[in-house]
């Protein structure tokens, strides 16, 4: 039938992937955008994803507080700052922490040994 327009009715279960996905996609999003940042203001980025600015500051803080973006908003100065954890510094801080523990055990048991 020419010049007709046929609608497509999609199953309900794509409906739901989509509601599923849609959130994990915009997850990967929005860590690739603010990788390339230290901070960015919420507004440059909301034009970056032609996202209203409170549909946005909504959007990440539900991520954030679910632990899927390591992130804060700065609502004062309107920005979202990035809180990158240094691998390095991390592995660092676990062997002297570690190393002391060895410390305290090896000078427990020469004083156990000595006496």
């Amino acid at each position: 039938v020419h010049g007709c327009t046929e609608v497509m009715d999609f199953p309900s279960f794509i409906f739901y992937t989509i509601l599923v996905c849609l959130p994990s996609l915009r997850v990967l999003a929005f860590r690739q955008f603010l990788a390339s940042y230290r901070s960015v203001t919420l507004e440059r980025m909301a034009a970056a994803f032609a996202l209203p600015v409170g549909l946005l500051d909504q959007q990440l803080c539900c991520f954030i507080a679910a632990g899927r973006l390591q992130c804060k908003i700065d609502k004062v100065g309107g920005q979202v700052v990035t809180a990158r954890s240094d691998v390095k510094n991390t592995n660092y801080q676990a062997l002297l922490k570690n190393g002391d523990l060895l410390l305290n055990k090896i000078q427990k048991l020469a004083r156990v040994v000595g006496t």
